[in-house]
């Protein structure tokens, strides 16, 4: 039987380098986001932000992988991972945080309950 709201990992989303976007992403399936974003990016899979990406907004995910610059509120419901060009500025809300050294984070972060 199938399930409704199946994330495979098969589909995914690419926003390349060079593309703006103003406004609101939605997505059902995983994201890498290369481009620049003033707005939220709401995903139900993997986020991934490549270290020329760059999100002015809040984000929400299950996952994340951040290579480049978030200023706003994340909320991943598992695990986030800040890689060593990470720049983050705002509020972390997560239950797994990964920071890898040179990575820049400043604001607070909440740890949420595992369960």
């Amino acid at each position: 039987m199938a399930k409704d709201n199946d994330n495979t990992g098969l589909l995914h989303n690419v926003i390349a380098q060079g593309t703006r976007i103003n406004g609101t992403i939605e997505t059902n399936s995983d994201i890498r986001f290369d481009g620049v974003l003033d707005g939220n990016l709401t995903c139900q899979g993997k986020v991934v932000i490549g270290q020329q990406g760059a999100i002015t907004g809040d984000i929400i995910c299950n996952n994340a992988d951040i290579m480049g610059t978030v200023e706003g509120i994340i909320k991943v419901s598992d695990t986030l991972s800040l890689k060593s060009t990470a720049v983050i500025s705002g509020e972390i809300h997560t239950k797994i945080l990964s920071i890898e050294p040179n990575a820049v984070f400043n604001g607070t972060c909440e740890m949420l309950r595992r369960e």
